[in-house]
């Protein structure tokens, strides 16, 4: 065939008009004499067309003819062209199956077994696959056995015989009748050990549940019993050998390859359990140890080889444990964890390609379904199937599923499943990603009719598809719900308030019948408001059954969509900011401290929408709209209330960034560096406090003396405060310092202070619906028995004089905080010799210190605490942690200008990098030291109240070890962490605390 220079020929360009990429290459394979029959039938260049891949057709119909007798290739030839049966099947799968064609130039008769097309050879069950099988004598002839049925089912399916679900159960029968081939090759092979047991093979996994894929793992279980007269354990080891072989058989490579692997590993105690176990076996461990997975896999269970009265007793007998599920003791934490998609495995370049494991895969909408059967199968015996489709129909007929939300699913599962199929169809491999060169796409886009732009068409659907599975995946979990509460029109399916309440228990609601009430009432009614509720409970509800308290999280819901349901912005915010209806409900459902801060003012919820909202703000910025509010008012009482209200805001925009970081959101992962988080809430809420003080310091001043006080008022930081290393519910500890103005006296500069102190005091703690801040001067001069305010020379003449060693180490927090700039500079100054004494402390110093820290140690434990889980006291504490760290600053403070600093943290990186301290010993104190501290600000948003120790009521006790980091049913994960953590703390501060004085 030749064609003048520069012109192409006129094959080249039908050739291009059929769907060819390389027509060049075509045409030469046309050319070939193997070919010279059919290569001008316009019929046959009409059906490689229509394949998925004309090119590979073509090269895989060239192979298969040169492989052929040559008698054999004609005939071959000619039935391609007149029976269109065959042309259609045979050119299917060679144009979308590579190793199909690879056994078809191994085999080239094989092509024969497409010739049919009887009634019976479009629907094959497992007796006809069966059939297919029978001549396999050996692990050989099986595979070419298995090859040349894929082959015919292979067809059917390309050609649209078959639907994705009848594809799927025929692979399952195929599987199947696999199954009982290589058991029978084994049994000939060792009729000794199959005289001496019976053996049963169960199917579990896609296989049990008839919607197998083309390539995956087959899931077994083995059940084994003694024949009469035969001794268990001789016979347990007879059918161990018997179930090894069969693997082998199957999942072994030959010359001919191999089938699939055959993946034991669901059984009981999985790989380092026993290959075989009897039925009472199985049983036991089924009764006491196994978890809520390990049901959710037995619900596809199908006795499919071997011995068949064993394998239906197994059947029987499991299926009362797997319906009763719902009614274990850790069903609902384990339902929680089962809900989180678990992504972190799969390679970041990889998720997005992930057809199977990635957001909106396939996995999300069997999970879904598998856990809506556990909920509600227990009593309801029509949503018993182990094929999704079937009882994903099941759950929509019963009312359990929206209609419309499981046809979208029904419709993008199929989708997303004939996807996966296409691409394992085309080697012959095990894989969920979709691929990313061009030509497999376009191929792939074609196998499923997309012939006008198939990868543009394939990429557009399968986000389509992708986006609905990631919709409603979590939404079918709630919709029903709401219908159970509300006005449905005739003839539509709906919960049952009793299914509503299994439900809503199953996903972890204390109160279910409280709860629905909650749905009444947000979501009833024919307003845009009610309308608007509808279509955000269903998320809603998903995010507080993630918590450890959905009940409250509900209910807090409800509370401010009450308070704030009149205003126009509210319910907008929440549909339209992406962000704002997650973290709303991560707030509400993580304890009480945030829903009670949000409560008394909840038009603070804005914060959640404004990307910059959970962004502390600065001291400076939070003193300027303080002192601006104070200037505005009409007296203290008014003033303060205005300041308190803005310490009780940026209380909530503290707690809710410390909330949403420690979770975090399906677009943002939690917060890793849990040191950072602990500075935050530190820094933030001692910037709070400071300008809270500061504002209240204006307005007493202002109330009696106007602009100017008779002298002047500096408050310095102590303790925590001065450290800025506050929680959420720390008293500020505080010294007052004042210096008279010229020409006062000391007498009327007194009483002003003292006036001034007093009156700060009394505005801050004023009942009010805003939380009080209590200002503690206990560490002053002579404690409690010494005057609150004092002069600088006043303190100047105390320290020189008076002045001990645990009041060196109290000034080590010493900053000031609020008023005079100047005086509270001045009084660091004069205490910085105090607490950074040149060449350090003397040893009887030293021994002071330590004495001290032993007798607090017995002395201030509170009776019955545990002192390995008592944050502040406790072994390996924060109180542990800040001596050992405040004795090397009172040590070696003078001499390292970077110990000269009031946090722990700072001043225990500057000792490391000062080479004071190991850096293996300073990293285990500052980890227990930010555990301690993130145990005690969790207990205060999660109970609402200030407490050094774990809470002992469990639901409380779940709130902190998810603020924690902790998956639901691990709080004794948490406890063994943090009583670890701390013990290797205390061994540190036992060396270097209570070691050497050096």
């Amino acid at each position: 065939m030749t064609t003048a220079p520069g012109r192409r020929s006129s094959t080249f360009t039908r050739l291009l008009r059929h769907g060819f990429t390389d027509p060049s290459a075509a045409e030469q394979l046309l050319d070939l004499d193997a070919l010279a029959s059919v290569r001008s039938d316009p019929v046959l260049l009409e059906a490689l067309g229509a394949t998925a891949d004309p090119d590979l057709a073509l090269r895989g119909l060239v192979r298969i003819v040169e492989a052929g007798e040559e008698g054999e290739r004609q005939v071959l030839l000619d039935t391609l062209v007149s029976a269109k049966p065959l042309r259609d099947r045979l050119l299917g799968v060679l144009g979308a199956s590579e190793a199909l064609g690879d056994h078809l130039a191994r085999h080239p008769r094989d092509w024969q077994a497409l010739v049919t097309y009887e009634s019976v050879d479009l629907h094959p069950g497992v007796a006809e696959f069966e059939q297919g099988l029978a001549d396999a004598v050996d692990p050989d002839s099986l595979r070419v056995a298995y090859r040349r049925c894929l082959l015919t089912l292979a067809a059917r399916d390309v050609c649209g015989t078959t639907d994705l679900a009848q594809t799927a159960a025929e692979l399952a029968d195929l599987a199947t009748a696999t199954l009982r081939a290589a058991l029978a090759i084994a049994r000939t092979s060792a009729p000794e050990d199959a005289a001496h047991c019976r053996l049963a093979v169960v199917a579990m996994g896609k296989c049990g549940g008839r919607e197998l894929n083309y390539i995956s793992d087959v899931d077994v279980i083995f059940v084994g019993e003694a024949r009469d007269g035969v001794d268990e354990t001789k016979a347990m080891q007879a059918a161990t050998r018997l179930a090894a072989h069969m693997m082998r058989i199957c999942s072994d490579t030959t010359v001919e390859g191999t089938i699939w692997e055959v993946d034991a590993n669901l059984r009981p105690e999985g790989r380092n359990g026993p290959l075989v176990r009897t039925l009472s076996s199985h049983l036991a461990y089924y009764q006491r140890w196994a978890k809520t997975w390990e049901f959710q896999a037995l619900l596809k269970a199908r006795a499919v080889a071997g011995d068949p009265e064993l394998g239906a007793e197994y059947v029987e007998a499991v299926s009362p444990l797997v319906w009763g599920a719902a009614d274990r003791e850790n069903f609902v934490p384990d339902v929680q964890k089962m809900r989180r998609r678990v992504v972190d495995n799969i390679p970041a370049d990889r998720i997005e390609r992930e057809l199977k494991l990635g957001p909106g895969g396939l996995r999300d909408v069997e999970f879904a379904v598998q856990l809506l059967q556990l909920v509600h199968g227990r009593s309801d015996a029509s949503l018993h199937s182990g094929s999704t489709l079937e009882a994903l129909r099941a759950l929509a007929e019963g009312g359990y599923v929206g209609r419309a939300d499981a046809a979208q699913l029904d419709e993008a599962y199929r989708f997303l499943r004939s996807m996966e199929h296409r691409i394992q169809l085309y080697r012959l491999r095990r894989t969920h990603l979709v691929p990313e060169d061009e030509a497999d796409l376009r191929r792939l886009g074609r196998s499923l009719g997309m012939r006008t732009d198939p990868v543009a068409e394939l990429n557009k659907a399968w986000k389509r598809h992708a986006s609905v599975v990631r919709r409603l995946h979590e939404k079918i979990f709630y919709r029903p719900l709401l219908d159970a509460v509300a006005q449905l029109a005739p003839g539509e399916s709906r919960l049952s308030a009793k299914a509503a309440a299994i439900r809503l228990e199953a996903l972890g609601y204390a109160d279910p019948a409280a709860a629905l009430r909650h749905l009444e009432a947000l979501s009833s009614g024919v307003t845009r408001k009610a309308a608007i509720q509808r279509t955000l409970l269903p998320v809603l509800l998903g995010w507080f059954a993630d918590s450890a308290d959905p009940d409250a999280g509900l209910l807090g819901f409800r509370k401010v969509s009450d308070a704030l349901g009149k205003t126009p912005w509210y319910l907008r915010l929440l549909r339209d900011e992406g962000a704002a209806a997650e973290n709303l409900a991560r707030v509400l459902s993580a304890g009480r401290l945030a829903p009670d801060l949000l409560l008394r003012a909840p038009e603070a919820v804005a914060i959640l929408g404004d990307p910059e909202g959970l962004t502390p703000r600065t001291r400076e910025h939070l003193e300027q709209e303080v002192l601006a509010a104070v200037g505005r008012a009409g007296d203290a009482e008014s003033a303060v209330a205005v300041v308190r209200g803005v310490r009780r805001r940026e209380l909530f925009r503290t707690t809710a960034a410390d909330l949403i970081g420690s979770y975090g959101t399906e677009d943002s992962p939690a917060e890793q560096d849990h040191g950072a988080l602990v500075d935050r809430v530190g820094s933030a809420v001692t910037d709070l406090n400071a300008a809270t003080i500061a504002g209240a310091l204006r307005a007493a001043v202002r109330e009696r003396w106007g602009d100017t006080l008779p002298t002047r008022f500096a408050v310095i930081g102590m303790g925590r405060f001065g450290g800025h290393e506050l929680s959420y519910g720390s008293d500020a500890d505080v010294l007052f310092v004042h210096r008279p103005r010229e020409g006062v006296s000391d007498e009327e500069a007194g009483r002003a202070a003292n006036a001034v102190v007093s009156e700060m005091r009394r505005l801050l703690q004023l009942p009010t619906a805003d939380p009080p801040l209590l200002i503690d001067a206990d560490l002053r001069p002579e404690g409690r028995t010494g005057p609150m305010v004092r002069t600088l020379k006043s303190y100047e003449a105390y320290y020189r004089r008076w002045s001990l060693v645990w009041e060196s180490q109290a000034l080590l927090r010493a900053e000031h905080m609020a008023g005079d700039e100047e005086l509270g500079r001045a009084f660091v100054e004069l205490v910085d010799p105090l607490r950074y004494p040149m060449e350090g402390l003397g040893e009887d110093a030293v021994r002071e210190i330590r004495r001290l820290k032993a007798r607090m140690e017995s002395e201030r434990m509170p009776r019955g605490a545990d002192p390995t889980l008592h944050a502040k006291l406790g072994r390996g504490g924060l109180s542990d942690v800040e001596w050992t760290v405040q004795l090397l600053q009172m040590q070696h403070g003078w001499a390292e200008p970077g110990l000269r600093t009031t946090r722990t943290r700072e001043a225990l990186a500057a000792a490391c990098a000062a080479d004071l301290i190991p850096a293996e010993d300073a990293q285990t104190l500052d980890e227990a030291w930010v555990l301690a501290a993130r145990v005690r600000n969790a207990v205060m948003l999660v109970r609402g109240r200030p407490g050094d120790t774990f809470p002992s009521d469990p639901r409380e006790l779940a709130a902190v070890g998810r603020y924690l980091g902790y998956e639901p049913g691990h709080v004794g994960d948490m406890l063994d962490d943090y009583r670890r953590t701390t013990r290797r703390a205390r061994a540190v501060v036992e060396e270097r605390f209570y070691g050497a004085a050096g």
